[in-house]
This record gives C-alpha cells, sequence and structure tokens, in this order.
C-alpha cells in the first residue's frame, strides 16, 4: 500500500510540473498538452477541474500511504509485544527448572529396596489369591461341542435332506 501511496504522489507531482512548465497554459484562454502523442485542448474551467482532480488523486496517495505505514507499524508492534511474550515465559520456564533442579538435589536419595510384585487379595484374607487353592473366581472351563455340528443357517449339513 505504501508503493501504491507514493506512485500516486509521484504521479500528481509530475502532473503538475508538466503543467506548470506550460507557458502558454497561463497566457491563453485553451491550454494544450500532448499526452502520448495525442493533443489535449482544455479551457482554463477545464484546466481548473483537471488541477482539482490532480489534488485529489494527490490527497488519495498520501491517505494510502499513512495507511500503510500504520498498518505496518501495527503489525512491528504485535510482533514485537508477542516476542516479548514468548521471551518471558521462556524466562519463567527456565526458572522454574532451575528451582524444580536445585530441590531435586536439596532432596536425599532413596533407593527403592526390592521391587515387589503387587499383592492380589480380593477376598481380604491376607493371602495372595493367585497363590491361593481356592480363589475368589475360579477359571471354569467351556463345555465342548460336539464334532458334528455344522451350519444350519446355510442348510448344509444333516438338516438339508428334511425337505
Amino acid at each position: 500500500m505504501i508503493v501504491l501511496g507514493l506512485l500516486l504522489i509521484v504521479l500528481a507531482g509530475a502532473t503538475v510540473i508538466a503543467v506548470s512548465w506550460d507557458e502558454t497554459a497561463a497566457s491563453t484562454a485553451t491550454a494544450s498538452f500532448t499526452i502520448f502523442d495525442r493533443t489535449v485542448q482544455l479551457s482554463q474551467l477545464e484546466l481548473f477541474f483537471a488541477g482539482v482532480a490532480v489534488g485529489a488523486v494527490f490527497l488519495l496517495g498520501l491517505m494510502i500511504m499513512f495507511a500503510g505505514m500504520r498498518r505496518s507499524s501495527a503489525k512491528r508492534r504485535q510482533l514485537r509485544s508477542s516476542r516479548s511474550e514468548a521471551r518471558d515465559r521462556v524466562a519463567r520456564l527456565e526458572e522454574e527448572k532451575r528451582e524444580l533442579e536445585r530441590k531435586l538435589d536439596e532432596t536425599p536419595e532413596v533407593v527403592p529396596a526390592t521391587a515387589a510384585a503387587p499383592v492380589v487379595d480380593r477376598d481380604h484374607d491376607g493371602v495372595d489369591d493367585r497363590v491361593e487353592a481356592t480363589a475368589p473366581h475360579p477359571h471354569v472351563e467351556a463345555p465342548s461341542q460336539p464334532a458334528t455340528d455344522e451350519l444350519v443357517a446355510g442348510r448344509r449339513g444333516p438338516l438339508s435332506n428334511r425337505r
């Protein structure tokens, strides 16, 4: 946006310079200008309105340029604040890490005795149920099925001969 604003300002300035160098524009009732090999004749009133349009283009260029500068400034400010927040967060985490390391160094190192297997005592009799002969949930065998079972839904096997 800044570049577009500068381009409009330069265009308006070039137009003002081109009109001011033309000595015949102020002395005669009509002014003639050649733009891209084309001659344009303007009366003094038309020349005044063309000057107003050039002034509006200049102001539009200024407005666009300042809006772009304000937008860039806001982005930089937001980026700066987010970087500062991240830096503060990292500093807090590093301080917390140092504090935890200091506490870890201060506490005596406790070596566990032997790691015992967990005790399973569901009936609360003081004996591990895995070594007890009568556990609260003994394993029950499922009854075995006879080998002659066959698929009935597809009408294969002994039931298909019934028709």
